[in-house]
């Protein structure tokens, strides 16, 4: 009995096994190592930067993706295929300084039928454009200036503008039919003002515009010019008189981007779409480009009607473009770009993020929002990539939504565990 109690006084301390040893005549009694408590530890919480942004998205139709350095940190519906709106001009403008260097010139130049004799052009001069997007009055004034300089002082003909070597394309699919009229002018390589008239209205004869100008110029300078000016396809065979050069193609990218000019983005896109597929350069052959830009950098599934991002049928994963920032990253030109694009509080981010170092592209149909770029890690010291798209929800909320991410991500900002 006093076994018994003794080891009933035991049991809540360790398991009793009774063993009976071979030839024993009593059973002995055997303690069991004290069983092990496993306990059960709390799953790792998110950094606060993540559940920041996990709380504006919600269950809002916002795909987001946060990456630094080929790493995704971040990843919200990232597979979901969005309208870009003019995130697309991040896409041209990558696709452009891949194949011409930013310090690329575009020139405007004065041919003529034949060489001048004595200080007579005999026959049509033409004026030939080729993308540049900036030509205006001043280069119309240097082109006479240069005329003249070199003793010209009759032109026995008519001045002509080319209305090549770009198609006159003016529509997408995807467009609304008031575009056109309303938020692009027509794309053409030979430009004048922007093409659009002293009301801002589109116009549809830039090129004889541009001869109207020249022919006062040169009249202006003391050049007799026997004809009225016209506009019209070249002949093939021409001898050059004067050239003027753009901007660099950086300065003028940079215009586009910080403003978001959709004629811009069309004009380079077709220069875009005649350098990668052939003139003449056109809407279709820019869009195909950055379609092939994109597959180059194993982006896929891009689907591009336009280079301004007018388009509806334009369509893209956030997630695709991060990966294209990230080669924007690893080649020559990413960081020039980084820096073409808007700041906090310029261009088309004025009254936005004015305190964030933040390089990015906006973009903005109706019930659509993007921005996508790069954001200064206040904790990590570098540079990450991030893109967010959405669809309809209104712009008030999608930009509160935007500027949110992009403050929690550039405040504190860090490698997800």
């Amino acid at each position: 009995m006093h076994f018994m109690r003794r080891f009933r006084s035991l049991l809540p301390l360790v398991v009793a096994v009774l063993v009976i040893a071979p030839g024993a005549a009593t059973p002995t009694v055997q303690a069991a190592a004290p069983a092990k408590v496993i306990a059960a530890s709390a799953p790792a919480q998110p950094p606060r930067w993540i559940q920041r942004i996990d709380a504006v998205v919600g269950d809002l139709p916002v795909s987001v993706v946060i990456g630094h350095q080929g790493s995704t940190w971040y990843a919200h519906r990232d597979w979901v295929a969005r309208p870009p709106a003019s995130n697309e001009k991040l896409l041209l403008s990558m696709a452009l300084l891949d194949r011409f260097a930013a310090e690329t010139t575009l020139p405007t130049r004065v041919l003529a039928t034949s060489r001048p004799r004595d200080g007579v052009v005999n026959g049509d001069v033409w004026i030939i454009g080729h993308g540049d997007p900036e030509v205006d009055r001043a280069d119309m004034v240097a082109l006479a200036d240069t005329l003249v300089a070199d003793g010209i002082h009759k032109v026995d003909g008519r001045v002509m503008g080319a209305t090549g070597p770009f198609a006159r394309d003016w529509f997408a699919p995807g467009w609304k039919s008031y575009f056109p009229k309303y938020y692009i002018a027509l794309p053409t390589a030979l430009t004048f003002h922007a093409n659009e008239d002293r009301r801002g209205r589109n116009i549809a004869d830039p090129e004889r515009r541009a001869a109207n100008e020249l022919t006062k110029q040169l009249k202006r300078a003391g050049i007799k010019v026997t004809h009225e000016p016209g506009a019209g396809m070249p002949p093939a065979k021409l001898k050059g008189l004067a050239t003027v050069r753009s901007d660099d193609l950086g300065s003028i990218v940079h215009r586009m981007d910080l403003w978001s000019r959709n004629f811009y983005a069309e004009v380079l896109g077709k220069l875009l779409g005649a350098r990668a597929g052939g003139p003449p350069g056109t809407i279709a052959k820019g869009a195909d480009a950055i379609e092939r830009f994109a597959r180059s950098h194993g982006v896929g599934g891009l689907v591009t009607h336009d280079a301004s991002g007018l388009s509806y049928r334009n369509r893209i994963t956030p997630k695709g473009i991060v990966r294209l920032l990230w080669a924007a990253d690893a080649a020559p030109w990413g960081e020039t770009l980084r820096e073409l694009l808007a700041h906090g509080g310029q261009g088309t981010l004025k009254g936005r993020l004015n305190n964030v170092e933040v390089r990015a592209k906006t973009g903005t149909l109706t019930d659509i929002s993007a921005l996508s770029g790069w954001v200064w890690l206040q904790r990590v010291g570098d540079w990450a990539e991030f893109s967010i798209l959405s669809s309809g929800i209104s712009k008030k909320r999608s930009v509160q939504i935007e500027n949110a991410i992009v403050r929690a991500v550039g405040a504190n900002g860090s490698p997800p565990p």
